[in-house]
């Protein structure tokens, strides 16, 4: 199976994802800037969680152009991404209504938690598919931002039981650390080029479970 459908169902599962976050807004009360003032919370959970939501989208679009065919694993394995993601607006919500209480904050930590151990997952499915010397496992590497990213986000969570703004502050610190430009993937294209049929060996058996 080609991988166009399943890139074209995740890009609007993303994209309805960011516009329910952004519903979530609640405009100022009033006309002055200290309306807006009061609605900064909000705006900054937002532009968290857009962050990260992007950050996922672009790292899911670069991947992908190392995947010829999925299986049925790999499928799999991309909804649950998919399911981890689309919790970010109910605990984005959450978080700011309840003014970053220690508990929202942590089950927000725990969304971003299960959203890269789900990421990693699907990037480990396809690479076992693919095989060692496939083309993903060969461009990632030791890939150490995703190997680090699971114990920061640890970290982060236990850093919101001394206090909220310490987790939030951690998890804002592995979003900016993947905001910085990975070209990996760019590289391994500019050096190999892409060969589709290379990608997911016809022989590869399809993994349903």
């Amino acid at each position: 199976m080609k991988t166009t459908r399943l890139e074209a169902f995740s890009d609007g599962v993303l994209a309805i994802i960011i516009t329910i976050m952004v519903l979530e807004l609640r405009a100022p009360e009033g006309p002055e800037l200290h309306d807006l003032l009061g609605a900064a919370t909000g705006l900054l959970t937002y532009l968290l969680s857009f962050v990260y939501v992007g950050i996922y989208w672009n790292n899911h679009h670069h991947m992908f152009q190392l995947v010829g065919r999925v299986t049925g694993g790999i499928l799999w394995s991309n909804l649950a991404l998919l399911f981890c993601l689309s919790l970010l607006p109910f605990t984005t919500a959450w978080m700011d209504e309840q003014q970053f209480a220690p508990v929202p904050v942590i089950t927000y930590g725990v969304n971003l938690l299960a959203c890269a151990v789900a990421y990693w997952t699907l990037q480990t499915r396809i690479t076992r598919v693919q095989g060692a010397g496939g083309p993903l496992a060969t461009a990632l590497g030791r890939d150490v931002k995703a190997k680090l990213s699971p114990a920061v986000y640890v970290a982060g969570i236990l850093g919101t039981l001394l206090t909220p703004w310490l987790g939030v502050a951690i998890y804002a610190v592995v979003a900016l650390m993947w905001l910085v430009p990975d070209r990996r993937v760019e590289r391994y294209i500019a050096a190999h080029g892409v060969d589709e049929s290379s990608c997911v060996p016809p022989t590869a058996h399809d993994e349903r479970g």
